[in-house]
């Protein structure tokens, strides 16, 4: 399982390469740039694509805010990156104030505690699936003031300090049994008792309990859960049911592969960073055209990206949907290939294989890391698919993809084709790129690889 990805920022050379030095003992995380200031952090992070940053609150150029403010930035131009912040200020209050717009994929942690029982490593981990995280420290103080002696049941107490945790809603009835309507109907008894004789301290920590629950139930309502590494459907069907991850089930899918033509010699002759950027461009077509059409992103490597759809809950239409999806992916790189065009920099030409029929989905990994995961030839299929989608902007189908499709597609038959891995031959159908607007050419094509 490849490691979550970092950026690291701190204006403090030896404060960032002490953290840089202490994240280098933990497997599951990969630091693949640092930064110094704000400009620094944007253009590292764009450039990277990193799952996580890393930053202190204060860099030049005014030292205010500016690591907040880079790390929000770059939230909006990639969206689900996590973001853990590594501050001095134990203030509780300021700790809320930064989860104010709502709490997933953030973490907040005190610098001095940061080595402490792998704290960081966990915090990472957490945002890295768009959770979040307190230090310990400021869950104490946010908890302590409001607690008043013999007045609290212990249920109470634990649902103060869930609260406090930050815990969504939806986690805490999952673990308590209860329904999501109970648990909030219980958070709100639970701050009228507090405010019930409560002195001026307590008024304080009360004020940003409250703040902290708006920010959960902001949270819940934007679906902003696990969306960074697992599909929405199962990071809410996990939240509902830690046990879910555990179960295997066997579903009827369509499986997408696509595959960038010539990308070895692309990246040969371009600026790495300017490759970076183009990728980032087009992974973000691609994502659209996938999840306008219902798909779920599997996982993207390099220059690859899979899909698939009727999984994790299953749904009819789905080979249609993919069909439509394939479709919508090459008119979306083709676009992106003309602003390139005028940027003097390599057009991406796609081929990308279809394949339906039976898999076996599961959620593998630990309580840190979880990924979704399809087995079966299905999967194996459509790669082999992909392969044999030439010219860049073709589509090539399975049989089986084909009648489950249905529809009037402008399908070319290519009767028996041997792939690799397999003895037998396999029917196969390609669906060539759709007509080029009439001047609307680039000039040059991609190679193949």
């Amino acid at each position: 399982m490849p490691p979550i990805t970092v950026v690291l920022a701190d204006d403090n050379l030896i404060v960032r390469e002490g953290v840089r030095a202490l994240l280098g003992y933990d497997r599951d995380v990969e630091v693949v740039g640092v930064a110094g200031d704000y400009d620094e952090l944007v253009a590292t992070a764009l450039a990277t694509a990193p799952q996580v940053v890393v930053t202190d609150i204060r860099m030049p150029p005014t030292f205010v805010d500016e690591g907040i403010e880079a790390a929000k930035e770059v939230r909006k131009r990639l969206p689900g990156t996590g973001v853990v912040v590594l501050s001095q200020y134990d203030s509780p209050q300021y700790a809320v104030s930064l989860l104010g717009e709502g709490s997933a994929g953030y973490a907040y942690l005190l610098k001095d505690h940061v080595a402490d029982g792998g704290r960081l490593g966990r915090a990472i981990r957490e945002v890295a699936t768009g959770g979040s995280m307190l230090d310990p420290e400021i869950v104490a103080a946010l908890v302590a003031p409001a607690r008043s002696e013999g007045v609290l049941t212990d249920a109470e107490e634990q649902l103060l300090r869930s609260v406090a945790e930050g815990r969504p809603v939806k986690a805490i009835a999952s673990a308590s049994g209860q329904t999501p309507e109970a648990v909030d109907s219980a958070i709100e008894a639970l701050f009228l008792t507090l405010a019930r004789g409560a002195t001026a301290g307590q008024e304080d920590a009360l004020a940003r309990l409250r703040m902290l629950h708006t920010a959960i139930l902001r949270q819940e309502e934007q679906g902003e859960t696990l969306s960074r590494l697992l599909p929405g459907g199962l990071a809410h069907r996990l939240r509902l049911d830690p046990h879910s991850a555990e179960r295997t089930e066997r579903l009827t899918v369509t499986v997408l592969m696509s595959d960038v033509r010539g990308y070895s010699g692309i990246a040969e002759h371009s600026d790495p960073a300017a490759l970076a950027g183009q990728l980032n461009a087009h992974r973000s077509a691609m994502n659209a055209a996938i999840l306008s059409e219902a798909g779920t992103v599997m996982q993207y490597v390099g220059d690859a990206v899979m899909a698939v759809f009727g999984a994790p809950d299953p749904s009819p239409g789905h080979a249609a949907r993919a069909v439509r999806c394939a479709r919508a992916m090459h008119r979306g790189q083709r676009d992106l290939d003309r602003v390139w065009a005028e940027q003097d920099l390599a057009p991406f030409g796609l081929g990308i294989g279809l394949s339906t029929g039976e898999v076996a989905a599961a959620c593998l990994g630990s309580d840190e890391r979880l990924e979704y995961t399809l087995v079966g030839d299905t999967v194996n299929l459509a790669q082999r698919l992909q392969d044999l989608a030439r010219p860049a902007g073709t589509t090539v189908l399975s049989a089986a993809t084909v009648e489950a499709a249905g529809g009037d597609w402008p399908l070319e038959p290519m009767g028996e084709c041997l792939v690799k891995g397999r003895t037998t031959p396999v029917v196969a159908y390609r669906l060539p790129p759709d007509p080029e607007p009439v001047g609307a050419g680039l000039g040059s094509g991609t190679g193949s690889r």
